[in-house]
């Protein structure tokens, strides 16, 4: 698979990027570890070099299945993982990253991000220089590569910015929500910042398998989902019948339709959750998927259909 530079950091990530929360179990159902670590194995030997975790998944157990899982193919990797909202002081980062560390068995980290801004779930404010200050030291140390942001508007991004380079953005991001376009991705493609986009199928839903009056236990997080409520549904399983014949024309899946027509968006990467390795395999795939100009321009406006009418004003994906 071909890579791309991480903003300007250097390093070198697949376009299709491994995802897991998942993995760390909390707020999902039917996740066995031995399947995610054949998931993860797959996805390396498909091609898929770069495995995006977290501290906060699972309190740390997604981090520590990544380790178990590709500790032998490390020096191939590279590892991203992030630092919750409720650890942003300089302490806490510095030791956040420690557990961080010892949970994927590495001693560095390719790409360290700031999972949500201060503030957020409730956290206590911390200027975003004190976190920043953590972040370089880190840098500086070797400890990590790399320093990203999850979850940033335009205006906590430029903020980062005095302090440091920030490499990359990881926001929700797919073909049915798309408020990055809006106001971040311009300032990314001028700051050279890759963009990491979460839930690039929306979670599933740009799979196709979902139908008409599906409904998810209420301990699965997509059923805080706006995308699955009431006509925003109703509206995405029209438009996934519109981009069924283009899928053929490629002889390819629905899902892998989205993530080539995301992965073709400026600055763009796809961070693509993994339960089995049929999965992480097919996944692989969507990195050979070329779409022509026409096409991604029609695919998008397929999706937009789906997107304006929810617009709210607020790019968080649920209803917590």
């Amino acid at each position: 698979m071909k890579t791309r530079e991480l903003g300007t950091s250097g390093i070198q990530i697949t376009p299709i990027i491994t995802g897991t929360w998942q993995a760390g179990k909390t707020q999902w159902v039917g996740i066995e570890d031995t399947d995610t670590i054949a998931a993860l194995r797959a996805a390396v030997d498909a091609g898929i070099t770069s495995v995006d975790t977290a501290e906060v998944y699972g309190k740390g157990h997604s981090e520590r299945v990544v380790g178990e899982a590709l500790a032998s193919v490390r020096d191939r990797l590279v590892y991203m993982t992030k630092v919750f909202a409720n650890h942003l002081k300089y302490d806490q980062v510095i030791a956040a990253c420690e557990g961080s560390l010892q949970n994927l068995k590495t001693d560095y980290i390719d790409l360290y991000q700031i999972h949500w801004p201060s503030g957020s779930w409730n956290s206590e404010v911390v200027p975003i220089e004190e976190t920043m200050r953590a972040l370089n030291h880190l840098k500086q140390q070797g400890k990590i590569r790399a320093i990203g942001v999850s979850n940033f508007s335009r205006a906590q991004l430029e903020e980062a910015m005095q302090f440091g380079r920030i490499d990359s953005l990881q926001p929700p991001y797919s073909l049915f929500w798309r408020y990055v376009e809006q106001d971040l991705m311009p300032y990314c493609v001028e700051q050279k910042i890759s963009i990491l986009a979460y839930s690039p199928l929306a979670q599933g839903l740009l799979t196709g398998r979902f139908q008409r009056g599906h409904q998810f236990a209420p301990e699965d997080v997509r059923s805080k989902s706006k995308l699955f409520q009431g006509e925003n549904f109703e509206r995405a399983l029209d438009a996934l019948d519109k981009l069924k014949p283009i899928a053929e024309r490629h002889h390819t899946t629905l899902g892998n339709l989205a993530l080539a027509w995301l992965i073709a968006q400026p600055q763009t990467n796809a961070i693509v959750g993994v339960r089995h390795v049929e999965q992480a395999v097919q996944n692989a795939q969507a990195a050979e998927v070329t779409l022509s100009d026409d096409e991604l321009a029609e695919i998008s406006a397929i999706g937009l259909s789906v997107f304006e009418p929810m617009q709210d004003g607020n790019p968080v994906m649920w209803n917590f």
